[in-house]
């Protein structure tokens, strides 16, 4: 975990190791993860994105949907019903296909919606164009 939650950029919420760990790499290839942070579960993710301490807002949120405690879909309609944090992009990074799962976070508000290619290659490039498009193109509104 960071010490300092000013420098998160990415918020990578995935239970899974071995998805964290492709995404991160993927992401450190091509120098993206310098200001990442890792949290497993949805409950892990609230309690960092609603805590008083925490300053500052990530760039974008990484969200897989399927994971113990409390799931992605939960997470979303949470960081989307907060008036100062539903500004912050939310891309589902997800292996479920399943229209209502697709259907829901749309409705709740996600940017975009990634269903995790099995190849480990395309899995690679997905993962840095997301990192491309909302770290360097994307124009966030400012903070206030």
């Amino acid at each position: 975990m960071m010490e300092n939650n000013n420098a998160v950029e990415i918020l990578l919420v995935e239970d899974n190791p071995d998805d964290a760990g492709l995404t991160i790499r993927a992401l450190k290839k091509h120098n993206l993860a310098n200001n990442l942070l890792h949290l497993q579960d949805g409950e892990e993710a609230l309690d960092f994105l609603f805590s008083e301490k925490t300053t500052g807002i990530p760039k974008v949120i990484l969200l897989d949907l399927k994971m113990p405690k409390i799931d992605g879909i939960e997470v979303l309609r949470k960081i989307k019903s907060d008036d100062r944090k539903k500004i912050i992009p939310v891309v589902v990074l997800t292996s479920s296909k399943e229209e209502r799962d697709i259907v829901e976070s749309y409705k709740l508000g996600v940017n975009a919606y990634i269903v995790k290619p099995v190849d480990f290659d395309k899995f690679v490039k997905a993962i840095s164009e997301i990192g491309f498009f909302w770290l360097l193109l994307n124009q966030p509104p400012k903070h206030t």
